[in-house]
């Protein structure tokens, strides 16, 4: 990676997005490029997978604080913290997906946007 490169806010916001996440020791964390992507509703979709409910919402408020703190930015939308199967986070350019690891099997994001660049990121 180009130490000297500018990442674009949509990259930096992501990055901080996956730093929420590996705090609360999410897994199988993958960031999703979808701006090649026709119709792609973001320019990113990161996504992880959690054990229990408490840790579905601690990887959630994680990625709230981190967020705020390095970047100044609150979602614009956020669902799914009632039935903890699926959090949903979204800020606009870069939507978070918190999943129990059978709904994320089941949804299987990463199939439906095939065409986006895939990186996993290592625990």
């Amino acid at each position: 990676m180009d130490v000297n490169k500018d990442f674009t806010p949509s990259e930096k916001l992501s990055e901080a997005v996956v730093k929420g996440m590996q705090e609360k020791k999410a897994s199988d964390i993958v960031v999703m490029d979808l701006r090649k992507v026709k119709n792609a509703v973001a320019d990113y979709f990161v996504i992880c997978s959690g054990s229990s409910d408490t840790q579905l919402d601690a990887i959630a408020e994680s990625i709230d604080e981190v967020v705020f703190k390095s970047l100044k930015q609150n979602p614009w939308h956020q669902e799914g913290k009632t039935n903890k199967e699926w959090l949903l986070i979204d800020y606009v350019d870069v939507v978070a997906h918190v999943f129990k690891k059978d709904k994320r099997e089941f949804y299987s994001l990463e199939k439906l946007w095939g065409d986006a660049t895939i990186v996993s990121v290592e625990a």
